[in-house]
């Protein structure tokens, strides 16, 4: 594990935003792929594997560019800036840091984010969480609330592909919450949307005003199943950000609850899951008698991963007297 010094310092701003990559003459140890040598014998010293798809992967990372560009173009040049990231990203992916903690770099839907030890990695599961909130409303306008914000990826995705009025992001961690505040300042010339930060647990952020959509990636791993999860995330990831009491449901069950005093009504409550818990999940929402049109979505793989609903308005709860009567 890293020490807290170099777990909580960005490398510069993370990322470069532009290739700092040119061709030219350059020496051994300026040339890109000359680089890519160098992190790729360090990697395997310390047994990571494959080390040259390895190598290659944090050096592109690092400086921006396409993930094949040190094949195409071994004689550019990359600044000794970038070099200097490159070994030390390569440092910490021998220690045992996830690729994306060892760059700095996650890549989510469009974006390119800032990610380090305080926040989540973003998963492509939760890029089809953000595909399924904008079908639903990506063209309604309105508000949408990220509830656990973590890096920022998905109130950031939703306010730069979505046509919302605002966006309000919401985590308990105040370290997660300034993660996601410089992914928010490096892509602000993205953003169709304004995106606000609130701390606080659950929806209590939002108590005493209304959202259109209510979002959330819920840490929902079971305690007990910690010892079942890979050392890189189990020892790497925050814990906050992953497990949940109740058998991986009390945080996903207390948002539920509490959601529609926030929820407008006709509004989307949009929610991951664990693909075992799903229909226990759907189950939940149901049970709360809030909600209409429950429903299980699959990621793409095929596991039930998603459950989607919508807040009743006054006309749901009619008709649902009425049946009911």
């Amino acid at each position: 594990m890293l020490g807290s010094t170099d777990q909580l310092s960005p490398l510069g701003s993370g990322a470069a935003t532009e290739p700092v990559a040119s061709v030219g003459s350059a020496s051994a140890t300026s040339s890109i792929a000359g680089v890519v040598a160098e992190v790729c014998e360090l990697l395997r010293c310390a047994g990571v594997s494959p080390a040259e798809v390895e190598a290659r992967d944090i050096v592109t990372a690092v400086c921006g560019l396409p993930r094949y560009w040190p094949i195409l173009n071994p004689e550019a040049e990359i600044t000794s800036d970038a070099v200097e990231r490159s070994r030390t990203a390569a440092l910490r992916r021998a220690r045992g840091a996830p690729l994306a903690y060892a760059t700095r770099v996650a890549n989510f839907r469009f974006l390119e984010l800032f990610v380090d030890e305080r926040v989540l990695i973003p998963r492509p599961e939760t890029e089809q969480l953000v595909e399924l909130v904008l079908r639903e409303t990506g063209r309604a306008g309105g508000i949408v609330a990220d509830i656990g914000t973590g890096s920022g990826a998905v109130a950031l995705a939703l306010a730069s592909e979505g046509h919302y009025r605002a966006v309000v992001a919401t985590d308990v961690s105040e370290d997660a919450l300034a993660v996601a505040a410089i992914n928010a300042e490096r892509l602000a010339r993205t953003l169709r949307a304004p995106v606000e930060f609130r701390r606080g647990a659950g929806v209590a952020p939002l108590l005493g005003s209304y959202v259109d959509v209510l979002v959330s990636n819920p840490p929902y791993i079971a305690l007990e199943e910690a010892s079942e999860l890979p050392r890189s995330v189990r020892d790497w990831e925050p814990a906050v950000a992953l497990f949940s009491s109740g058998g991986g449901l009390a945080a996903t069950a207390e948002l539920v609850r509490e959601a529609p005093t926030v929820l407008r009504p006709g509004g989307l409550l949009a929610l991951e899951c664990d693909s075992r818990r799903a229909s226990r999940v759907a189950a939940l929402v149901e049970e709360v008698g809030a909600y209409t049109a429950v429903r299980v979505e699959p990621d793409l793989t095929g596991r039930s991963r998603f459950v989607l609903a919508r807040r009743l308005g006054v006309a749901d709860a009619a008709a649902d007297t009425a049946a009911t009567g």
